[in-house]
């Protein structure tokens, strides 16, 4: 799998990121060992994960993707060798969240502890917080980057105007600013993220990876009737896309299918990589299958026709 380099961080990770967040949800510790072992033999190197993954299946408390993870590469011996993203900002629980300085302190060092690693190579604003100044939050940052604690800082689920002003907030400080960007981004959540929030990327040069690349599964090609949804743990999350311009983007992306040989998701996702913005989309998956086709996206090549056709199934409402 072909290595890029994560905006002007320095880093270099797999044109795929695997996303952590199914891990102590749908599938258990040792299923997910064997789907991060087979994304690392695929050639992939980036993982993304979060405090609060997956704080909201009963019994949980947040910490269990990280928890794993970190299981992991101890149990493997290999934590030079993958990139690893992890967030911080969203609730775990009465009064814990936000990216105050010291609740940022605090929740690195849980980080740390559950990944069982002394430093974190992307430390994530899981969202932004409007009741704490840009500043703060980037000096914050500095301090652990500083402290060898993080390598990087990035973004998550900002507006642009947000995003931007904590940019520009962190250069006029001498702070270090956001690196990426992780925006809702896939063949059907188009409109915002090229609207308004693409500009701000190809501005400040930052890192893009996509998080829900293949639309809560929709792209899949596995939910088509409501009957569908009923039958799978996420399938609430796809209400949403069963529309009109859902099914006309899931008739595109079969089309492409049949030509290509390729299962829908390696096309969704291969979509996604072809867009020049975009540094590594985040997918998950929970069988070994969903891992093959997600690594195959990686060299799947889509013609000018493929991708016109995409493109135009998916072209975003004029708003």
């Amino acid at each position: 799998m072909k290595k890029k380099s994560f905006g002007q961080s320095g880093l270099e990770v797999s044109s795929l990121c695997f996303g952590g967040n199914v891990f102590g949800w749908t599938i258990n510790e040792e299923n997910s060992f064997r789907m991060l072992d087979a994304f690392v033999a695929g050639g992939g190197n980036f993982i993304d994960t979060a405090d609060v993954y997956s704080r909201w299946v009963p019994g949980n408390h947040g910490g269990e993707s990280e928890t794993i993870i970190g299981n992991w590469m101890k149990a493997r011996g290999n934590r030079r060798d993958v990139v690893i993203a992890t967030k911080v900002g969203m609730e775990m629980g009465p009064g814990k969240k936000g990216l105050k300085k010291d609740y940022i302190f605090a929740s690195v060092e849980n980080s740390l502890k559950r990944l069982q690693t002394d430093y974190i190579d992307l430390y994530i604003s899981h969202q932004q917080d409007d009741d704490t100044p840009s500043e703060e939050t980037s000096e914050a940052y500095g301090h652990l980057i500083k402290h060898g604690k993080i390598r990087v800082c990035g973004a998550s689920n900002y507006s642009a105007k947000r995003l931007h002003k904590a940019i520009e907030a962190a250069h006029r400080n001498t702070s270090p600013a956001y690196q990426s960007l992780q925006p809702l981004y896939n063949l059907y959540d188009r409109g915002d993220f090229e609207r308004n929030l693409q500009p701000v990327c190809e501005e400040h040069k930052l890192a893009v990876t996509p998080y829900f690349s293949l639309a809560s599964g929709f792209l899949t090609g596995k939910y088509r009737t409501e009957k569908d949804i009923g039958t799978h743990t996420r399938g609430s999350r796809v209400e949403g896309y069963m529309n009109e311009r859902g099914f006309k983007i899931l008739a595109a992306l079969d089309k492409v299918s049949k030509e290509t040989k390729a299962s829908q998701s390696t096309v969704a996702l291969a979509w996604l990589m072809h867009q020049p913005i975009v540094t590594a989309p985040i997918a998950s998956a929970t069988n070994m299958k969903q891992v093959t086709e997600l690594v195959a996206a990686a060299d799947l090549k889509l013609s000018a026709d493929a991708l016109a056709l995409l493109n135009t199934a998916s072209e975003p409402p004029i708003q």
